[in-house]
């Protein structure tokens, strides 16, 4: 696999600066008919005030991390509800017999569209590194008093966090952006946890998205160009089709366990031209066998 050097979208480059490409001043397509719903019908807040709601809690959000899916307002993208395993999952999660957990939660919108579909809150976690997004979750969404849901603030590498209450007890994780953040071999370290976190039941389920590219290879997150050694922390994979089930085989070889991996690769509308035309969105979903 190739390591491509790219423009940084590292946060940490940037500071908490509004000057910057991946802040955009109007959420714009991205408060589509889904959030719209979600934030006018779950939350409860008017349609002449949801705009400006979600600028309010985007910025208190900016000034806490500025990662680039805040500043560019795709926390509102809701995109679970687009997979095709989506009514399954609902119809699965209605019974209140299987728990669903989002990974990488930021505000929960993607545990919150869950259940404004029909799932027991109660059944419902959430998990984020920085535990100030879950209170401005409630914020978002109005349902500090209502949700049952458990948010924890957890580090997927520490496997003595507050995540191991959970090992062998979830029956459907969603990982929306999330496993993208990694080099390869910190991306199986996640998936081996993953692994721990699914009920041991044939149908367990993984799903989500990532940016990946039509060529596998590690893109380094570093503005200094003239650096030919980079460590793990400079580097994330970006996957195609054929690599994210590769990995899915070494985890399974290494875990003991099997999985049949489906996959899709689409051009992303809001293309990423400083990272090459190869760019795409891969669509993932990892059932256990």
């Amino acid at each position: 696999m190739a390591t491509t050097s790219i423009p940084s979208s590292d946060p940490q480059a940037f500071g908490r600066s509004k000057d910057v490409s991946s802040y955009r001043q109007e959420p714009g397509e991205k408060l589509g008919a889904l959030a719209r719903e979600l934030l006018e019908d779950y939350s409860k807040v008017s349609p002449e005030e949801v705009e400006s709601h979600v600028k309010n809690i985007r910025d208190e959000a900016w000034d806490i991390f500025p990662y680039p899916c805040i500043g560019g307002f795709r926390f509102l993208d809701l995109a679970i509800a687009t997979t095709p395993e989506y009514p399954a999952i609902i119809e699965r999660l209605k019974t209140g017999n299987e728990t669903f957990l989002d990974l990488g939660c930021c505000f929960g919108q993607e545990l919150r569209r869950v259940a404004f579909d029909g799932a027991p809150t109660e059944s419902l976690y959430g998990c984020d590194l920085r535990p100030e997004f879950f209170d401005l979750g409630y914020k978002l969404f109005r349902d500090k008093e209502t949700l049952k849901s458990k948010f924890l603030a957890v580090d997927i590498f520490d496997s003595s966090s507050a995540l191991s209450s959970l090992y062998g007890k979830v029956d459907i994780i969603y990982a929306g952006s999330f496993l993208h953040l990694f080099e390869y071999a910190k991306q199986v370290e996640v998936c081996k946890q993953i692994v721990k976190l699914l009920k041991d039941t044939k149908g367990s389920l993984l799903l989500g998205r990532q940016v990946g590219n039509l060529d596998a290879g590690n893109i380094v997150r570093d503005t200094n160009t003239a650096r030919t050694v980079f460590s793990d922390a400079d580097l994330r994979i970006r996957h195609n089709n054929e690599s994210f089930k590769n990995m899915w085989d070494e985890v399974g070889e290494a875990t003991g366990t099997k999985w049949r991996v489906e996959t899709e690769m689409k051009e992303i509308k809001e293309r990423f031209d400083a990272h090459g035309p190869n760019v795409r969105r891969l669509r993932f979903a990892v059932f256990r066998e």
